[in-house]
Order: C-alpha cells, then structure tokens, then sequence
C-alpha cells in the first residue's frame, strides 16, 4: 500500500492586501510585476508568489489597482483614500474619523489590520449605496498614537504575551524572552510598542517597567498614571536645575514689587490641599472702604522661557489631581514649597488689589507684582464655621489641627466682610444673567495608608462662593484691563479670555422637552428669560429625583 505524501501546510500572509496596496501606494507610478512585490515581501516560496499572482487580479477586480501591462500593475489613484483618527469601540468595530466626510468611516474588526485605538490612519472606503454610511479598510498607519500601553503579563518558558487593559486594544502583544525584563505571570506592567510584522498576529513589544501585582493600591494608581501617560517622576535633569534655582527672597527683588507683607492675609482651601496657590488680604483704609488683594503665586519668578523646567512644564500641561495624590506640572519643591503660600512665608505673587465700599462698587484697582506674608491657612469648614457662627473659636473636629483652635479676631472680622461683599457681588451677578452650577461632588475618606475607607458629597457653601467671587472678580478685571490696552500701532494686544458662548438653540430645546416631563418649564423668548428659567431649574430641581439627570 502507498504512502500518501504529505503535503507542506501552505503559509498564509497576514494583511496582504494592505501590504500590497502600500508597496505600489509608495511608488504610485512605477509598475510592478509579482515578482517584484515578493522580492519587497521577502517571499520566496511558490505558495507564497501563488498568493500574491491571486491578490493581485482580486485587487483589480475591486477596481484598486490596473494591469497597464500584461502582469504589471499600478495603483489606481483615487478619492476613495482618506486619512482621520481611527476610534476603535469594545466590541472591535472601528471608526475613522475624518474632516472630508461628514459621516464616520466604519471599519470592519477584520480590515482594522494594525492599526491601533487613537492612530492616524489612511482608509480606503468602499463604493456604497446612497443611504447607508461609508465602510473601509485600513490600508496604513501614518502615526502612532501613543508606543506605551498598560496591561497584564503571561509568561511562558521561551516568550510571553502582555493582554492590554485598555478594552479598545483588542490585540495582545508579543514579548521575547529577552524582553520580559524580569516581569513574573500575572504582573502588571507597562509595555512598549516595537514594531509589527506583515506576518504577524501581534506586534512585538518589551516591558519598560513592573507596576507590580494587580489588586494592590499602588500598582492600580501606578497604571492608571502609565494608561493616561501622566508621569508620576521628574527626570533627574528637571530635578537638578530645580534644586539649583535661587528659592530666596532677595532685597532687590523686593524693591521692585510692591511690598504688601504687612497686609492681613490669609488662604482657604480644601482641608486634603497639599499646595496653595491663591490668597486674599484684607485692609480697611482710613475713608472706611476695604483694600482687598487676590494674590496668585508668581511661578515666571522661577521658571523662565526655554529652561528644561520649562519645557517639562509645557508637556505637563496642567497638574492631575488623584483622589490619594497629585501628579503636579512642577517638582514638589516648587509646587509645595516656594510656590505654595504657605503661613508664614514672605512669597511673591501676581496681585490684582481693589478698594471696594460696603456696596462691594470699586472705586480703584491695580495689577502687578508683589511679596505677601499669609498670616492664616484655613480649610473651607474652618472658614464656614466662622461665617454660619460669627464665634473666633474652631472646635476639634473641624479643626485641620484636631484641637478647638482660637481665631485672632482681625482675622473672623475680615473673614465675615469678605463673605458680606461676596454675597453682594454674586447677587449682581445673577441679576446680570450669570448662571449658578452648584454641583455636588463625590468625594472619598482616606486611611493612614491611602486607602479609601469612606465616600462623602461635597457641596458649595459660603465659604467656597467667597474664595469663587473674588477669583472671578481678579479674571474679570484683569481681562477688561488688558483687552483696553492697545499697541504702540494702535491694535489690539493679543491676549487669552476665557469666554463662555451662547446656549445652543437645539440644544435648549431638546432640554425643555425634557424637563417638561418632569413638570418644570424653560422659557426660551430671549436671553434674559432663559438665564432667569435656567437658573430657576437649577434651583427647583435641588434635591429631587431628577437632579442628577439634569444636572450632570
């Protein structure tokens, strides 16, 4: 009896279409043979060059690609191809957003090919009937979103495969042997994108670093800190310059501001607040008005234009504040220590100063550089005790000493007027048409250890309403400062505001229809009447079941 022979398990390319289309899309008009395209695939077995002699004529078939020649193809050029960010849903369906189509491209999960969540990619889209949205497939990536992703390691004897945590990644990577980097199964860890192969199910990856075992409280914030790409360290070269920064408070600096250290002034902020940024002194002057200064930390003092301190604080862009810790835009000595206005401290700081009546009507103000001394750092509950109760005495448990504290009496005295002219200031406010978002936050207990062990609402109060008052007076007064300056040429000088556009049309009307099912009406005749009925919901809707629903 015969042997049958045993046939070679023919070898299957991954994406040869894709790679196809980018070798005659690179050189768009030159024309290639089969054999050519092999040659720039590294294929040199006969199953191999059958493949590509069927993909081509299928190509050509889809109207892709043209035989000018007999056996020699070119890409068709067509505006079929668009480029946009490919969004990738849980379920692995993709969609490329892009500026020439008004619709989103949908990308089928086996035309994704490797492209990843959030890269900027070329598609192809498919002729479609009138109707129905546009379909495509990817055919190049053109930039990477991002080369480092978070997730959990299951190591074999010679290899290893990291299944990302983000649901829109919905390929695993692979890392070889020497690419583990120490990393034991079921770690998590932080990988980094090497490449990917035509012919390869996954792209290669290595570990950069161990988060450590999944379920512990520090490996959980570490990799949200990676999944997010916020840095939870400094390079050693931004640290250097910043312990190498003049941090004291020379004469001559002082001669050049105006010296304001002798001024009451004082701080309110959270209770858990590491950093103080902003500051109010207060002053009653002999004609009986009030001087009051809105201080902010002077950060330009320190970080200047083109150092490595500035240019660390431009990628960060902002500081991220966890519920257990703040990933900040400076290094701590900076952010907590000479930048923070801390009591008891001489620090400098931009100032924006107004004297003001007992009808909170200004009367004067100045703008510009100054040194303050913060006699006092009190937390929000410290401040509202003092204004609900009108006693210089906080009691233990409110107390951020944890012991009843006695409040010098120029400090409740200044405390309470504030809280009288910003209550004045804020009623002019909503009779001007401003909008009142009280929202209520969720906010966490913590334990010695960091761990959350308690949930709480966090709600406006006066205390908060006072600090919020005289920072938008500061915003707004120096906004109308600047925008009146004008250049040497007579234009305007270029400056940033923060401008809240109109409600949109649509928008307000699809919300009226839906407060009116829950019994409340939105008066939409003009602007004053909608300001007014907007706040009017916000004030009914307080406390009732549809609260949350409305106001997100």
């Amino acid at each position: 009896m015969k042997k049958k022979k045993s046939r070679k398990s023919k070898t299957k390319f991954q994406n040869l279409s894709q790679s196809v289309l980018n070798i005659l899309k690179n050189e768009p008009n030159k024309l290639f043979n089969y054999k050519q395209i092999c040659a720039k695939l590294g294929i040199r077995d006969s199953s191999g060059r059958n493949q590509v002699i069927k993909k081509l004529h299928q190509l050509k078939a889809k109207d892709k690609i043209e035989e000018v020649d007999r056996g020699k193809f070119k890409i068709i050029k067509a505006i079929d191809y668009y480029t946009g960010i490919l969004d990738v849903s849980s379920r692995g369906t993709g969609y490329v957003i892009t500026e020439e189509l008004q619709e989103d491209i949908m990308i089928p999960k086996r035309s994704i090919g490797q492209a990843l969540d959030g890269d900027q990619v070329e598609v192809y889209v498919y002729h479609r009937r009138r109707g129905q949205q546009p379909e495509g497939e990817i055919t190049k990536v053109l930039q990477r979103n991002k080369t480092e992703f978070v997730g959990t390691i299951e190591v074999h004897e010679k290899f290893a495969f990291v299944n990302i945590a983000n649901p829109k990644i919905t390929t695993d990577f692979f890392i070889s042997k020497s690419n583990i980097n120490g990393a034991k199964d079921g770690q998590v860890v932080l990988v980094e994108f090497l490449e990917w192969n035509d012919k390869q199910d996954s792209p290669n990856g290595k570990v950069k670093d161990i988060l450590g075992d999944p379920g512990e409280h520090d490996t959980e914030i570490h990799a949200i800190l990676a999944q997010y790409g916020l840095p939870y360290e400094f390079p050693i070269e931004v640290e250097k310059f910043t312990e190498q920064l003049d941090k004291t408070i020379s004469k001559q600096e002082i001669n050049k501001r105006r010296d304001m250290r002798e001024d009451l002034t004082f701080t309110i902020d959270p209770k858990d607040a590491k950093d103080f940024d902003d500051a109010l002194s207060f002053k009653v002057l002999e004609n009986g008005n009030y001087e009051i200064g809105i201080h902010i930390a002077d950060v330009s003092h320190y970080v200047k234009p083109g150092t490595v301190l500035d240019d660390e604080a431009y990628e960060r862009a902002t500081s991220v504040y966890l519920v257990d810790r703040v990933v900040p835009m400076l290094p701590e000595v900076l952010s907590n220590g000479v930048c923070s206005l801390n009591p008891h401290e001489d620090k400098l700081c931009f100032s924006a100063v107004f004297e003001l009546d007992d009808k909170a009507v200004i009367h004067n103000q100045w703008f510009g550089r100054t040194v303050i001394h913060s006699d006092q750092r009190f937390a929000y509950e410290e401040a509202q005790h003092i204004i609900e109760t009108q006693e210089d005495e906080i009691p233990e448990d409110i107390s951020l000493s944890r012991k009843r504290t006695k409040i010098p009496t120029p400090i409740v005295q200044a405390t309470l007027k504030l809280d009288e002219l910003a209550k004045i200031m804020r009623a002019k406010r909503m009779q001007s048409g401003a909008l009142s978002f009280d929202k209520t936050e969720v906010k966490f207990d913590l334990n010695e250890n960091d761990e959350p062990v308690g949930v709480f609402f966090k709600t406006s109060k006066d205390a908060n309403k006072l600090i919020e008052e005289f920072m938008l007076l500061a915003n707004k007064k120096v906004a109308e400062f600047v925008g009146k300056r004008t250049a040497k040429n007579g234009d305007k000088k270029t400056f940033v505001y923060r401008i809240h556009d109109e409600p949109n049309d649509e928008k307000l009307n699809a919300l009226a229809g839906v407060v009116k099912k829950f019994g409340h009406q939105l008066d939409l005749r003009d602007r004053n009447r909608v300001t007014s009925s907007l706040n009017k919901l916000l004030h009914d809707v307080k406390g009732a079941k549809e609260q949350n629903m409305l106001i997100p």
